[in-house]
């Protein structure tokens, strides 16, 4: 029951964010899964675990990418650019941590995470 309740929550919680909410809710919990794996790097469940955060940090970024190479995308084309140059970073660094393992290869990850996840949080001017 009580997984159940923690469900409909989340489901509330996500309803109600904004876009730059939610992409820095997204990312922060990607941060987190891999900061867990991170800090848990010799537990029984470790591959388990960091496939999962993994997979989750794969899925945003693929998200982020695809919206970013929309023609309809709003932002400065010199930004999408960064935005997109940074993703393929990501993706290199998930794909050298996936062939060969290490704990301290994930901070840098962990990092832009947490800090893309604080400048959405950021109030621009205005708002």
């Amino acid at each position: 029951m009580y997984a159940n309740q923690v469900a409909v929550y989340t489901d509330i919680h996500k309803e109600s964010l904004s876009g730059r909410d939610l992409e820095s809710s997204v990312l922060t919990r990607a941060a987190l899964m891999l900061k867990n794996c991170q800090d848990n790097w010799n537990a029984a469940d470790h591959e388990e675990q960091l496939s999962k955060a993994i997979k989750f940090h794969q899925q945003i970024w693929s998200i982020f990418q695809a919206e970013l190479a929309s023609p309809d995308n709003l932002l400065p084309r010199e930004l999408r650019q960064d935005i997109l140059s940074l993703s393929l970073f990501m993706d290199k660094r998930l794909f050298e941590v996936m062939a060969y393992p290490a704990p301290e290869k994930l901070t840098a990850i962990i990092n832009i995470n947490l800090n893309l996840a604080a400048g959405l949080n950021a109030a621009p001017a205005g708002r």
